[in-house]
């Protein structure tokens, strides 16, 4: 048999997993040259291009510049110039000027911000776009920009004057703790190398005075066809006519003469470890990091992927065992986990990552080295193997499942990867048939084996971040002695497998029955009421063939506790998770779904329980099972689990009391929610007054009486399957004899604040290694309640409206970067709050512009067009349906009339309807009412004086500091308290992915 599947015999689109045919796999074989599926080609200027079709989303197309130039190659005096060239090209071009690239792409509902659409690499940079297709002439255009970026970038005085300020922003952002300690540690691994001394944010220096013509001789040198790639993945109706857009924009190019090549920077390796203390007095907390560097040798034959999936059993297997140590008696760690990363092109490394106690940090690292020399000297069980073969089939059969579903952008990744990095493209179809043929033979000896690779004679680096300096080098050096030592005289025992049990419902509760079903064609959902009282509203979509979801939820949360329960009952769900929420111990109940895509969580809120799942179809038995289990434990809390979740609970507020964000977290709460209990920091003094057992019974009231319960459930489910089990694990939920904990809606207590009835501004500084400064405007918000529907739906679009006009102000003509956060210069951020102000009431006062809501539609429109391909947008949207003041007993209705409130204000938002908007939902004029606090750094008293001295001579130079550009950053987003669901994806299949 062929290692690849002919096109003559393709395998069957609707063909299941465990039908697949296995491959008769022979090592040497290689996996494939050129990508499967997909267009591909090189021009004749030297360009290369990957076209695809898919239509997943409808009527849009994920393109990609990809540009093997990053900062590596920049030489002392152009130290961030391949970043500046990045930014440079979204402001102007030989054929677009001032942003016009950023306004076509807004204007067409492809959202633009920081981080968004480009990123620079040491080595490599990559344009992204995501564009609606649904005009032929929006792709032809998206395609020219792109066209533009590979030679065409504008590099004037003006151009780089405005985005010196962007780019010193993102500098000024690296700079907080995390990003201190990142600079650290890539110099440590990357010692002896030119990487070491390149990071892509580049120097201050470089970035404040590079001239036009540095930035334009870098991109005139690198910037060359031959180093490109354009990718284009979406809803096309054939690829050869995208092909034929490609040669039209890119094709006339005239190839450099005589290109330079890409040259290769090696990375030394090394048989002694280094060791590094890093103090970092804003750290989060003690940590310990062990990197193990290794060549990053190029995929090429099925051996090659034979020994990626060994070392992705072996990381896992190794994490399992990382995670059931962090939840033992006095455990060396908090948590601690192993994953594989390509540094840079010629490098990887295995990396073993942990939190700990503050003086914790020895006792992490030899734990660490411990857990590898185990398995070095007494290998993985086949236990262990068999739960890490089966996770690992779990997810590509989710992978093969989902094949026709998979989304643009993932298949873009994908053959950047295949550019960039010279990935193999073989599709999921093959991948899924390797993988279930290799998988079974990969034994327990062969996995154990990549622990060799994990030497400290390997390239190995060992850092600990502390923050104060509890350990030195040489102590780290005499812990890897030590463990060593332990090695080579054979004194660390083998590990110890704990029991796991066969079910997670022992006993099978008695099956509930239907009282109540109704139908809710608008929305294609079927409603059950149970005989326990649980209502179930559930929707089959086909959007992911692997995905069923769900959330349940109750009215009545912390909220309605006194002041005085409070803070006991806020630790109920971490106490509780560590106990173990499900009826068994996570470290138990991880090996029991072994295997099973089924995830559910519980989330304690203000005003609502919640709990939550995801899981396959196939495993959707087990996910029902497990909030059985739920409603049904009775958590006792012991006095170990207690005590690590109070050492944790410690070191968190500790940590908070570093963090020089922290003072001005707790100054905004303070101002806006007047000092309530509810939004006070927790402190030291709070964790001694905890009580557990009321914490632990606090939370088993919440999920207990399954008639105060509405769940709604999405995805690819069989009704003729899915409903026995509903009946069995939902319905089978006993309901206790009294109701516990029934709240009705709109008699939930309010949250005890009262927003500031007149304006509060003021600067909060606090001691910082590295300068920072944070802006945040508040205002209070007010909503009819005779057309809340509609006022929800103008606060949308208001907010989108006043991001996008103010990031204009701040962003295009000041040199600003937006932000969600307000960011900026310290040295001018209350002028930058002034200048924010000054565009609200504008807009208040004459009203945007018909683009500007002609903007603003589009982009609501897109977003909507893609959320109704999505599991996760139908679920929030019937649950706002039930949760909606409209809603009297059908939801239905209320799905309809939330929809007529949308299209409502979609029809009416005029600028003259903005603009009275603005004035109605906001105080007006805006600046009657409102806070502001901006975070400072806290001077020394030296520095105090002197910048006292300075200030009595001229204030040009900060004035000259905002229309050059300096500042960085800004803008407001104004908010409503609403549920926000963030999306998880994880990536199913090993070939272009990080292993982890």
């Amino acid at each position: 048999m062929e290692l690849l599947p002919s096109e003559s015999a393709p395998i069957s689109r609707k063909q299941g997993f465990r039908s697949l045919k296995l491959v008769n796999a022979d090592m040497n074989q290689l996996l494939t040259g050129e990508p499967v599926g997909v267009d591909f080609g090189t021009l004749d200027n030297g360009l290369r291009y990957y076209v695809r079709c898919n239509s997943k989303p409808r009527m849009r197309a994920a393109l990609a510049l990809a540009v093997r130039v990053g900062s590596v190659l920049e030489e002392e005096d152009e130290r961030g110039v391949a970043h500046i060239v990045e930014h440079l090209a979204f402001s102007a071009t030989k054929r677009y000027n001032n942003h016009d690239i950023v306004k076509f792409l807004e204007s067409i509902g492809a959202e633009f911000g920081a981080c968004q659409n480009a990123v620079t690499s040491s080595d490599d940079t990559v344009y992204e776009l995501l564009v609606p297709v649904d005009k032929p002439e929006l792709l032809s255009q998206a395609i020219s920009v792109l066209a533009e970026f590979s030679s065409e970038i504008r590099v004037s005085e003006d151009d780089l004057e405005k985005e010196r300020g962007a780019v010193m922003e993102e500098c000024r952002g690296s700079r907080n703790a995390m990003g201190r300690l990142q600079d650290a540690h890539w110099a440590l691994l990357m010692e002896g190398s030119k990487y070491a001394e390149r990071l892509p944010i580049g120097l201050e220096k470089v970035i404040r005075t590079v001239s036009p013509e540095t930035v334009r001789r870098f991109y005139k040198k690198w910037y060359n066809l031959c180093n490109m790639a354009v990718i284009a993945v979406g809803d096309f109706s054939d690829t050869q006519s995208v092909v034929e857009l490609i040669k039209t924009h890119f094709g006339q190019k005239i190839p450099a003469p005589k290109p330079p090549p890409i040259p290769t920077f090696l990375v030394p390796s090394h048989n002694e470890p280094r060791f590094s203390c890093f103090v970092e007095s804003e750290a989060a907390g003690s940590a310990v990091m062990i990197s193990y560097k290794m060549p990053a040798n190029e995929l090429k034959t099925v051996k090659d992927y034979r020994d990626l999936l060994a070392e992705s059993m072996f990381l896992s297997a190794l994490n399992q065992r990382f995670f059931k140590i962090s939840r033992r008696k006095d455990p060396p760690y908090f948590s601690c986990s192993a994953s594989a990363d390509v540094l840079v092109r010629p490098v990887k490394a295995n990396i073993i990552t942990s939190s700990c106690r503050g003086k914790g940090s020895l006792e992490a690292l030899e734990s660490m080295l411990i857990e590898v020399a185990r398995v070095r000297l007494h290998g993985f069980s086949e236990r262990e193997i068999s739960i890490v073969r089966a996770l690992l089939m779990s997810e590509i059969e989710s992978a093969f499942l989902e094949r026709d579903q998979i989304q643009s952008t993932s298949l873009r990744d994908e053959y950047l990867q295949h550019f960039l990095h010279n990935e193999p493209v073989v599709g999921v179809e093959y991948e899924a048939q390797l993988q279930k043929t290799l998988l079974p033979h990969i034994s327990a000896l062969e996995v154990s084996k990549c622990s060799e690779k994990l030497r400290t004679s390997c390239s190995c680096v060992i850092k600990t971040i502390e923050p104060r300096a509890f350990s030195v080098s040489d102590d780290l050096k005499n812990v890897v002695k030590k463990v060593n030592i332990q090695e080579e005289e054979g004194r660390i025992s083998s590990w110890d497998d704990e029991h796991i049990p066969e079910e997670i419902v022992p006993t099978k509760p008695n099956v509930g029955h239907v009282v109540k079903e109704l139908e809710y064609s608008n929305i294609g959902a079927t409603e059950l009421v149970l005989s326990n009282g649980m209502r179930i509203c559930y929707k089959r979509t086909d959007f992911l063939d692997d995905q069923v979801i769900f959330t349940g939820y109750s009215y009545g949360g912390l909220s309605e506790l006194p002041e005085s329960e409070y803070f006991s009952c806020s630790m109920g769900p971490t106490i509780a998770g560590e106990i173990g929420v499900f009826g068994y111990r996570p470290s138990v109940l991880m090996d029991m779904l072994a295997g099973k895509r089924a995830e559910v969580g519980t989330k304690i809120g203000a005003y609502m329980r919640t709990f939550y799942g995801d899981c396959s179809p196939s495993d959707l038995e087990t996910g029902l099972q497990l909030v059985y289990q739920l409603f049904t434990t009775n958590l006792t809390p012991d006095e170990e689990t207690v005590k690590i979740v109070m050492q944790m609970a410690e070191e968190a507020v500790c940590a908070q009391d570093r963090d020089p964000y922290t003072a001005f977290t707790n100054r905004v709460k303070e101002l806006n929610y007047g000092n309530s209990y509810f939004f006070r920091p927790i402190k030291k003094r709070d964790l001694q007054k905890v009580d557990p057992l009321k914490a632990c019974e606090y939370f088993s009231k919440c999920f207990r009486d399954p008639s105060a319960f509405t769940v709604v459930i999405v995805g690819n489910i069989d009704p003729t399957i899915a409903l026995p089990l509903i009946l069995q694990y939902l319905g089978g939920i006993p309901k206790p004899p009294e109701p516990i904990m029934h709240f009705n809606r709109d008699e939930l207590k309010g949250l005890p604040f009262t927003f500031p009835t007149v304006i509060h501004r003021e600067v909060v500084r606090s001691p910082m290694v590295e300068a920072q400064c944070l802006v945040q405007i508040c205002f209070p918000v007010e909503l009819k309640n005779g057309t809340m529907v509609e006022e929800i739906h103008f606060v949308g679009f208001l907010s989108k409206l006043l991001e996008t006009k103010i990031m204009q102000v701040l962003r295009f003509k000041h040199g600003q970067v937006f932000r969600i956060n307000f960011s900026c210069d310290p040295e001018i951020s209350s002028k930058l709050v002034d200048i924010a102000l000054d565009e609200m009431l504008r807009l208040q006062e004459e009203g945007p512009t018909e683009q500007d809501v002609s903007t603003v539609l589009e982009i609501e429109q897109r977003a909507h067009e893609n959320g109704l391909q999505e599991n996760y947008f139908w679920l929030d949207r019937i649950l706002h349906s039930y949760q909606s003041r409209v809603y009297s007993g059908d939801v239905g209705t209320s799905f309809e009339i939330q929809d007529e409130g949308r299209s409502k204000v979609r029809s009416s938002l005029t600028p003259s309807a903005a603009q009275l908007a603005l004035q109605r939902i906001l105080p007006y004029p805006c600046k009657k009412q409102y806070t502001a606090v901006i975070l400072m750094p806290r001077s020394s008293p030296l520095k105090f004086l002197k910048a006292v001295f300075q200030s009595t001579r001229t204030n040009s130079g900060r004035e000259a500091k905002i229309l050059a550009g300096i500042a960085g950053l800004a803008v407001l987003a104004l908010s409503l308290w609403k549920h926000l669901r963030s999306g998880h994806v994880n990536s199913r299949h090993l070939l272009g992915r990080t292993t982890k």
